[in-house]
């Protein structure tokens, strides 16, 4: 019986719109973001359902917080972590609880940070060398070139650079069938989901092949004792002197499991973030120029060398991606399920019950934000973001270890592009984006207009502030990436 002062599930509202047998899954495909920008009405939490199955979002910051921080009850699970294990198995952003706390000790060396110095140059020479490729005048898919940039990098950062060109192109191909099929497999009724039609089959024969690829980079690496100073030989090497009763250095297969989680989500979700970047920054030319004269200043005393130790010096580059995470969260939905019985927010949830959280949700909820849907990096000046209200990496134990790992890379990346180039939209129509397990901008294109030492750059006053980053209806089904909290 619910304690005192407590009500059960079935007293919280249900989201309008649902259909029989199917629930909400008609609005949640055709229009995922403007059906959860539609429960912002409902401060605290509301039912929603698919099939016949039903989940409670929680619309609530504090109420957010509190599952983040309670991983022991609200444990990774639901249907899209039940298909994210498809492919990477118990990696760190989708083993349960028993497992967690052993892989993070065993994964948190990989990103100390006196590593991030390492991997910080292998950013800034990966961004350096893919805005050399273009020529003055490309109209260029931003999303497929920031790929090409963050599967090089991630792939150095990893594994030093030591792979073939075929390899790595086929990684890159692999990964992307694999990460475009997530949204809708969690979407299919199991029943569907095994039909063995052509799209299941290209999903299976991906997936295998890039486990493959992962294992046979192990294996090698596994003959060679050699310290290459990339996050394998941090993975392989790391020690758990706490595990009581357990392995002390992660397994073969625990190893191609992180290997597989660190390089899908180091590669997709900062890729998505780069487009997302250059995409607003094209919309918002003022804002582009201020870059510019940002990064000429900073590269001016360093004979145009970008580090890692330019980091500090770049606060309007930090400030753009910080505010692109707010309005374009990788990680949009994530669910948890419930160990145990457990009360939150005046409601007794059962076992098992599912729990949903979307970062999108509260990052456009206006009486959190100023006009939240718009693009104003300037927003962030002098103000660190809420732990509440701010959660593009989640929080609490299970947020993303890579935080800062994706923050530098995106920083350096996004300075070296708009050093050498200038961004400006192609055609008149807003952009929309491709919604599934991330927010994709997959299709985005831009022409890039090469910057000459003639370039005169002036900062604007902030009050001509931003162009609109509204979602422009309707969002379209496409690719996505893995979640990002670990």
């Amino acid at each position: 019986m619910p304690t005192t002062g407590t009500t059960t599930v079935a007293a919280i509202p249900l989201a309008p719109r649902a259909l029989p047998l199917l629930g909400h899954a008609l609005p949640l495909l055709r229009d995922p973001l403007a059906f959860i920008t539609s429960l912002s009405g409902y401060r605290q939490m509301v039912r929603i359902r698919l099939g016949p199955s039903s989940a409670v979002m929680i619309c609530d910051p504090g109420l957010t917080r509190q599952v983040f921080l309670n991983d022991r009850v609200f444990d990774k699970g639901g249907a899209i972590y039940d298909r994210i294990r498809e492919v990477i198995g118990d990696g760190l952003s989708t083993c349960a609880y028993p497992l967690h706390r052993r892989q993070r000790r065993l994964c948190q060396p990989s990103f100390h940070p006196t590593r991030l110095t390492g991997y910080g140059a292998v950013f800034a020479r990966a961004a350096q060398t893919k805005a050399a490729t273009w020529r003055d005048g490309d109209v260029v898919d931003i999303t497929q070139e920031m790929m090409t940039l963050t599967t090089r990098a991630t792939m150095e950062t990893m594994f030093s650079g030591a792979l073939p060109e075929e390899t790595m192109r086929r990684a890159l191909t692999d990964t992307s069938t694999v990460v475009s099929a997530f949204f809708r497999r969690m979407m299919t009724p199991a029943l569907l989901r095994g039909l063995p039609t052509p799209k299941k089959r290209r999903y299976d024969e991906a997936r295998h092949r890039l486990s493959a690829t992962i294992e046979e980079i192990i294996a090698e690496r596994r003959a060679d004792p050699t310290d290459h100073a990339d996050l394998l030989s941090a993975l392989i090497g790391a020690v758990d002197e706490e595990s009581e009763g357990g392995e002390k250095q992660l397994s073969d297969t625990e190893l191609a499991d992180e290997a597989l989680t660190f390089f899908l989500g180091g590669m997709e979700t900062t890729a998505i973030t780069l487009a997302w970047a250059l995409h607003l920054l094209a919309d918002n030319p003022h804002v582009q120029r201020r870059l510019q004269t940002e990064t000429d200043e900073v590269l001016a005393d360093n004979g145009g060398t970008l580090h890692a130790g330019h980091l500090p010096s770049l606060g309007l580059a930090s400030r753009v991606v910080t505010e692109t995470l707010r309005l374009y969260p990788p990680a949009w939905m994530m669910t948890r399920t419930l160990r145990e019985d457990a009360e939150l927010g005046g409601v007794r949830f059962k076992g098992g019950s599912t729990i949903v959280l979307s970062p999108y949700l509260l990052h456009r909820r206006s009486d959190l934000y100023s006009e939240p849907d718009r693009f104003d990096p300037d927003r962030w000046l002098g103000a660190q973001p809420d732990r509440a209200t701010y959660i593009p990496f989640g929080a609490g134990p299970r947020k993303c270890i890579g935080d800062q790992f994706a923050l530098t890379e995106a920083i350096l990346a996004l300075t070296a592009i708009v050093a050498r180039w200038h961004l400006v939209p192609v055609g008149d129509e807003p952009f929309r984006p491709k919604v599934e397990t991330s927010l994709s901008s997959r299709g985005l294109h831009l022409r890039l207009d090469a910057r000459r030492a003639s370039d005169t750059v002036t900062a604007e006053p902030r009050a001509h502030a931003t162009r609109s980053a509204a979602t422009p209806p309707p969002t379209t089904p496409g690719t996505g990436g893995c979640p990002i909290d670990h």
